[in-house]
């Protein structure tokens, strides 16, 4: 496909990546799931099915799925293949979403590529009762995007779920699945097994499935699954794993067990001791699609330590200290929590939360609570947003209304709590030992993130 200078869908001239970005958010929205492929293999039908164009590693999961997208990106890279990478959702600019060996497209790429596919998706959307969502018109343009490339392999993270989700039209040859843990219950179901069943989907007949360590009842349903389509199945703690970390200054000292080979004292420039077990899945993921063969250890250990993963225990400034997470749920909560205590010693440590008003806010909280001083309570700009009073509700519970402030604007937010962890304040800690954690949603640490980085 080729872009032109003329718009379709009936935007008048030349899109730009304004236009773009508006069209796309007047699609149904990526939160909706309706269990049905029929648009996206359509859409993609009428183009070509693109996604048959290059083979595929697939990553579902609750947690850990786009710092594992991109360190699967980065070793296929370090093989010297050319990659696709889709991933979602966005910190701050949709253009994240879709990346190029490596690099997000740029504006006018990413206009481009709706461009390519708008035409497409106009017949779709007339020839029945839906029109394509925002994620499934995602979708097709970073399928069409990839074999314009042409790439040599794609790395696409699911959206939600698995079975139903945009990205399953394509076949993957490796199919990880990171951890799984109760998130979206709405729609996929209230328990690790249901959840576990709807992200099975992904595993296809005959393909290798690289399984994180998971809660037994999912592990059951996902080692099931992988039988009854005559999968291969590599186990973290089995077949593969971390066979030892060390933290430090800057990251963490990882040695890992691939499924052909010891990768041994590599520096991750990632903290926490979920990243690890992230790496180690990556890894094992790379070994399956190259066939069963020990990857170059140089790549490897370049790899591991020029590793970013944005908005993910990230240090975004310092004095006072500020770190974006985008832990969402409860099991994200925890890891991150964990995360902070082993990689920063801010005394004291003050939040800024802000959640969207369908998670499971007590249990995000309650993750925190052991190591967050204080909490300001806040709400990022999107209409999905708890406010900022009902989330302090919450947090009173939880924390004790003495250490909860309430700031709805972020901006704001992000000042308050500056201020808190550069005084100490009343939580008897010293002067200028304290930091700050954004955190509570992905929408949250990407507007938290534009926001300091205008302030630099």
């Amino acid at each position: 496909m080729s872009s032109s200078s003329s718009s379709p869908a009936g935007l008048p001239g030349p899109l730009t990546y304004a236009d773009v970005e508006r069209a796309l958010l007047d699609r149904w929205p990526e939160t909706r799931l309706e269990p049905s492929l029929t648009r996206i293999r359509a859409l993609c039908d009428l183009m070509g099915d693109p996604q048959t164009a290059y083979p595929v590693i697939s990553l579902t999961g609750t947690n850990g799925k786009t710092s594992t997208s991109r360190m699967v990106d980065a070793l296929l890279r370090g093989l010297g293949l050319r990659t696709g990478r889709f991933t979602s959702p966005h910190l701050e600019s949709m253009t994240e979403r879709i990346a190029l060996d490596g690099e997000p497209m740029s504006p006018e790429e990413f206009s481009a590529a709706y461009h390519d596919v708008a035409v497409y998706a106009a017949v779709i959307d007339r020839s029945g009762p839906h029109r394509l969502s925002f994620f499934e018109t995602m979708t097709g343009m970073a399928y069409a995007a990839f074999a314009d490339a042409p790439v040599d392999v794609a790395v696409v993270e699911v959206g939600m779920g698995g079975t139903w989700d945009a990205t399953n039209v394509a076949d993957a040859q490796v199919a990880v699945v990171t951890p799984i843990a109760l998130d979206h219950s709405r729609y996929l179901g209230g328990s690790p097994a249901e959840i576990a069943t709807e992200k099975a989907g992904i595993i296809k007949p005959g393909a290798f499935a690289v399984l994180a360590r998971q809660p037994v009842a999912a592990a059951e349903v996902l080692i099931r699954h992988a039988a009854e389509v005559g999968a291969t199945v590599a186990r973290e703690g089995v077949e593969f794993g971390v066979a030892s970390r060390v933290p430090g200054v800057g990251g963490q000292v990882v040695s890992l067990r691939g499924l052909v080979a010891d990768y041994d004292e590599m520096v991750l420039t990632l903290h926490g001791a979920h990243q690890a077990h992230n790496a180690a899945c990556a890894v094992a993921a790379v070994e399956a699609f190259v066939g069963g063969i020990a990857l170059d250890a140089d790549v490897v250990r370049e790899v591991l330590a020029t590793a970013t993963s944005p908005g993910r225990l990230e240090l975004v400034r310092r004095s006072p200290a500020i770190v974006v997470d985008a832990a969402h749920n409860p099991s994200g909560a925890q890891a991150t929590a964990e995360g902070m205590q082993e990689a920063f010693a801010f005394s004291p440590l003050i939040g800024v939360v802000g959640v969207m008003a369908d998670k499971e806010v007590e249990g995000i909280l309650a993750a925190f609570e052991p190591v967050m001083s204080a909490v300001v309570c806040t709400q990022n700009s999107t209409p999905r947003a708890l406010p900022a009073a009902k989330l302090a509700e919450a947090a009173e519970e939880i924390f004790g209304p003495d250490r909860v402030h309430v700031v709805r604007r972020l901006d704001d937010a992000l000042d308050t709590a500056a201020a808190l962890a550069e005084e100490g304040g009343p939580y008897g800690e010293s002067i200028g030992s304290g930091g700050v954690l954004v955190t509570g949603s992905v929408v949250t640490a990407g507007e938290a993130r534009h926001l300091l980085s205008r302030q630099r």
